[in-house]
């Protein structure tokens, strides 16, 4: 019992440590935004350079992460009938639910013309950006991660038009929680979200690049519905009939929706089934704690530079006033330093708690020392001179406090 509660104790200090680290996060990523705008007037020819990155640091960290801490508080997190995107907006409607189980509802999707998506990774991601902007066909192409029941979509269907993932037809599904019912206690197994992929631009809200969607999305939700009662075994449909009320509003990347507000259920119980396939293997290490990982292997390898210069050239280091045999005591305190950054890597890599947690605090600390130097150091030295540096800095705290890390780090078994 004691140790239930010590663990409980232990539990809630890492939960307020990772509000707290993602906060910062959030704030440094203003910050760094400032210092890039300061740092672009001295960059002359470079301006070019200097609104890209600015872009792309507004568009992909500052404003995600302010709409993730402001939704927090304002999104209520039980079912509204919405999805909700990674940065915390309001997503898709759900327009669809189903009775079944998943093997047959695959079944049923794929024996209607439907493909089964990629998950997204570095890889897929860049792969359907180059196949839209060479309009070549990926018919595979993974779709953006939306959230519902506080996870993102288990699998989700898409249908590719004149041959390019720029224009598609994709539903999303969420396996329901078992024993959860539809508001007025109706039983499902599963809720979906279909849209149509029109074309390709900015989000209204972030400003990132990103489809875009039709507006009428009961177009979408019958088009589904017509695809599977066209497949070759029959399914039941029974609709819910003003499900939600009928509105016109936005989804998160700013896209006008409009529905009327049924909600089709689906029974894919007469679907035949394929024969069993192996287990699913356990979810693969998220993007966000492989970038950690490799910004720690950046700082060690900076650490390693720096003692091999001191070993290579003491007498340099003596210039600074300091005899030239300190340079040796330095170069030992660095390279220490330096294998203590690659096991700390390994351990945020393998999704140990306690590493990342760390490897946060360790990060917050260097931001804020360099925070306090800018605004209470020496004013000739150039506020830009460790711009680089900063940025490393920041960029491995918006990784490890994000929710994808933090849920890999929380695991119990970590994955090695």
């Amino acid at each position: 019992m004691a140790g239930r509660a010590a663990s409980a104790l232990q539990g809630r200090r890492y939960t307020v440590l990772d509000h707290t680290f993602f906060v910062v996060g959030g704030a440094s990523a203003i910050w760094l935004a400032y210092v890039l705008a300061r740092a672009s007037f001295s960059w002359g020819w470079g301006q070019l350079l200097f609104l890209v990155l600015f872009w792309a640091l507004v568009a992909y960290l500052v404003l995600p992460r302010i709409h993730r801490i402001l939704t927090q508080i304002y999104v209520p997190a039980y079912f509204i009938g919405r999805t909700r995107t990674s940065d915390g907006l309001l997503g898709d409607p759900v327009n669809l639910a189903f009775r079944g189980s998943e093997d047959r509802l695959r079944a049923a999707m794929a024996r209607a013309g439907w493909t089964l998506a990629d998950q997204l990774t570095f890889a897929t991601g860049l792969k359907i950006v180059t196949s839209t902007l060479r309009r070549q066909s990926y018919l595979e192409a993974p779709v953006s991660p939306l959230l519902l029941f506080g996870r993102q979509q288990d699998f989700a269907f898409q249908q590719e038009v004149d041959g390019s993932p720029g224009k598609r037809h994709h539903i999303r599904f969420w396996r329901c929680p078992d024993g959860w019912l539809l508001p007025g206690g109706i039983p499902v197994d599963w809720l979906a979200a279909g849209t149509y992929d029109r074309s390709v631009g900015l989000s209204l809200f972030t400003l990132q690049i990103t489809h875009k969607i039709e507006a009428d999305i009961d177009v979408e939700r019958d088009y589904v519905l017509a695809t599977l009662a066209a497949g070759p075994e029959p399914v039941s449909v029974e609709v819910i009939r003003d499900f939600s009320t009928g509105y016109h509003s936005r989804n998160g990347g700013g896209d006008q929706i409009a529905t009327d507000g049924d909600l089709p259920i689906v029974d894919v119980g007469g679907v035949r089934a394929p024969a069993a396939e192996p287990a699913a293997a356990s979810p693969k290490r998220p993007p966000s704690t492989v970038a950690g990982t490799l910004f720690l292997l950046a700082g060690a390898l900076e650490g390693a530079l720096v003692a091999l210069a001191l070993l290579v050239d003491p007498a340099d280091f003596a210039t600074e006033g300091t005899e030239p045999a300190e340079a040796l005591w330095v170069a030992a305190a660095f390279g220490l330093l330096t294998v203590l950054e690659l096991g700390l890597a390994a351990a945020v890599f393998a999704g140990r708690r306690w590493a990342r947690t760390l490897a946060m605090a360790l990060t917050t600390l260097t931001i804020l020392t360099q925070a306090a130097q800018t605004m209470w150091g020496d004013p000739v030295t150039p506020f830009e001179v460790n711009v680089v540096g900063l940025t490393l800095d920041i960029l491995l705290l918006l990784a490890l406090s994000s929710d994808r890390s933090r849920l890999f780090a929380n695991r119990r078994t970590p994955t090695r």
